[in-house]
């Protein structure tokens, strides 16, 4: 384990290599490995020198894994001894901090986690299951990405530990948070695909900000045991990439039941048989029914700016077949669920309530040498900047229902009643929207202004965060052009329950048609 101290350099990887890594995805890799072009190893060193570059500058990754070399040669081995690996073998990829991986702390980005900022190390005796995935179909774990303290904001990770995380796609705007060094990481091609994770908007935020891929799954079909959590009954971790196959193929290997969360049971029989990549096709909006943004799903408007992008895509989205459907949510009374509970714009925070009980969970989890093994240990070790504090980042939390209780009490199992209901109301009348209007799918602008300045104290002006979150339902970012300021423009196809599938089918379509992604400009210094 060390934590990076990249040395600012001039030349991209590609130059000192061969490997053009600002266009290398899952197949390119597969196939260089096929030919000898590149085995794991070299493109392993390939995406570390790109980290000795880059990094410094953007501040993506915050801890190297130092036998990231070895485990490619274990691959290279494996593959010439003739046995049959996976897509994601010798693939090199980047976690987000707050999901356990064997060998580094878990940080969530605070310094009171972490022994070198003066406070303590949570080190886990297991891997997170989805970082267990990863590992077992062979991906290459160069290390782990910045975040913003307790991944408590949606749009940059300014008051991490390590330092802020630049935005890749735009460096003067902010980066999306809280997966603002795994975007950053992917974008820069330092890996290929990368970890994220959404509470409330933290995978499909800076996957648009950064002008990329993002698979904000169903609540349930993979597994969140072992990530800090900020609600066992929002958080969901997914992929970020640089395409939509890429992406689907990380679902491929994410998605599955686990003993270690039984939410998953719910997931069971759900993914489709031949994969996440089986449905994409150039035409798979063709025919397909898909629902546009208006007041009845958020009674707030465009921008200008954003509405002409918007328009814009609704026409090639129509070249391609779709047919769409102005504000189905119209009537339905579905805006009328959204409510404000922090001061944060727009951000309903119901279900967060139970971030005590998990807390204590996640502390269990770690096993019997942690340094913190409750909540109340927690409590204690971080007692100078509480989280719940009057000053607290997590302060808001005082106005949820049901909170108060949890906190006094832990370690019993909260009272989420009114999350429940409120999410209830949601899937209702997504059932009946879809059904009425015969809709496939939903498809929004991400935001609906363009990015705010880096370290202006202003926030993702997004479309879907608290809706999509609560009623636990599927979302894939993608890029669909650029503002006039250079700013990605992103649009999320959204849709029922465990139609990840289809979503990707939609956004495959869309991206292979339109092909908006340009490879960002990249600074060393």
């Amino acid at each position: 384990m060390s934590k990076t101290d990249s040395k600012p350099g001039v030349a991209t990887l590609s130059d000192a290599s061969g490997i053009d890594l600002t266009t290398l995805t899952v197949d390119k890799v597969q196939e260089g490995f096929r030919t000898g072009a590149f085995s794991a190893e070299s493109l392993t060193l390939a995406c570390l020198r790109q980290i000795d570059t880059f990094n410094s500058h953007y501040n993506a990754i915050i801890f190297r894994n130092e036998a990231a070399l070895a485990d490619a040669r274990a691959i290279d081995k494996r593959r010439q001894a003739g046995e049959a690996l996976g897509p994601l073998a010798g693939v090199p990829v980047v976690i987000k901090d707050p999901m356990d991986m064997v060998g580094f702390p878990t940080t969530a980005g605070w310094s009171l986690l972490y022994s070198k900022t003066g406070g303590v190390d949570l080190m886990p005796q297991t891997d997170a299951p989805v970082v267990a995935r990863m590992r077992a179909a062979g991906a290459i774990l160069l290390g782990k990405t910045n975040v913003p303290v307790l991944s408590s904001s949606g749009t940059h990770a300014d008051n991490s530990w390590a330092g802020p995380t630049l935005n890749v796609a735009m460096p003067s705007r902010a980066p999306g948070g809280s997966s603002a060094g795994t975007a950053a990481a992917v974008a820069a091609s330092m890996a290929v695909l990368g970890l994220a994770e959404e509470t409330g908007g933290s995978i499909q935020n800076p996957a648009s900000a950064q002008d990329l891929v993002g698979i904000k799954p169903s609540i349930g079909l993979v597994p969140n045991a072992g990530v800090v959590p900020l609600s066992g009954n929002r958080d969901v971790v997914g992929p970020i990439a640089r395409c939509v196959r890429d992406a689907a193929l990380c679902l491929d290997v994410l998605a599955g039941y686990t003993a270690e969360d039984p939410k998953t049971l719910a997931g069971v029989g759900k993914k489709p048989p031949l994969g996440y990549t089986s449905k994409l096709r150039p035409d798979a909006l063709k025919g397909m029914r898909l629902g546009l943004y208006g007041p009845g799903w958020r009674d707030q408007p465009l921008s200008p700016e954003a509405q002409t992008l918007y328009d814009r895509a609704a026409e090639e989205l129509k070249a391609l077949g779709a047919i769409l459907v102005s504000d189905p949510f119209k009537g339905s009374g579905f805006a009328a669920l959204r409510k404000q509970t922090v001061p944060t714009p727009d951000f309903d925070a119901r279900g967060l309530e139970s971030v005590p009980y998990d807390l204590h969970k996640y502390l269990e989890r770690l096993g019997p040498n942690a340094a913190l093994k409750s909540f109340a240990a927690f409590a204690r070790a971080t007692a100078s900047e509480s989280a719940f504090g009057p000053k607290g980042l997590l302060n808001f939390m005082h106005s949820l229902p049901q909170f108060v209780a949890c906190l006094s009490e832990p370690t019993r199992a909260p009272d989420l009643s009114e999350f429940i209901a409120v999410k209830a109301s949601y899937l209702q009348i997504v059932d009946e929207v879809f059904a009425r209007e015969r809709l496939d799918g939903l498809v929004f602008p991400q935001m609906r202004e363009e990015l705010p300045a880096a370290g202006s104290g202003l926030t993702i002006k997004e479309t879907t965060v608290s809706e999509i979150n609560i009623a636990g339902m599927p979302a894939v970012a993608m890029p669909a052009g650029y503002y006039a300021s250079g700013a990605p423009f992103g649009l999320l196809f959204v849709g029922k329950l465990w139609s990840e599938a289809d979503l990707l089918a939609f956004a495959y379509s869309y991206e292979t048609s339109t092909r908006h992604r340009k490879s960002p400009s990249l600074s060393a210094a």
